[in-house]
């Protein structure tokens, strides 16, 4: 993430509504966050923030959350990764 970016703003808005735990890192505040942004390229083939990683799997940037969210499969994501309480509603 970067702090200026509308499109991380987006992400950790949604992440926060949907009271998820998550650790960021603001690549602009990081001494060495042009050589971390470099090193996720090439991991990941993405060189666009945001670049979202769940359970230390790469999920893409702000549209691909987006479009997760819209399809129902973030929560179960972010549950299985314990980033949000798995609530039972059953008695």
């Amino acid at each position: 993430s970067k702090t200026y970016c509308g499109y991380c703003s987006k992400v950790k808005k949604l992440l926060s509504q949907l009271h998820a735990t998550y650790k960021l890192i603001e690549l602009d505040e990081e001494s060495d966050g042009d050589d971390i942004q470099a090193a996720l390229a090439e991991w990941t083939g993405q060189r666009t923030v945001p670049n979202v990683f769940i359970n230390g799997k790469h999920i893409g940037g702000s549209d691909v959350v987006a479009e997760k969210n819209q399809q129902g499969a973030l929560v179960p994501l972010l549950r299985e990764a314990g980033a949000i309480p798995d609530v039972s509603t059953t008695a």
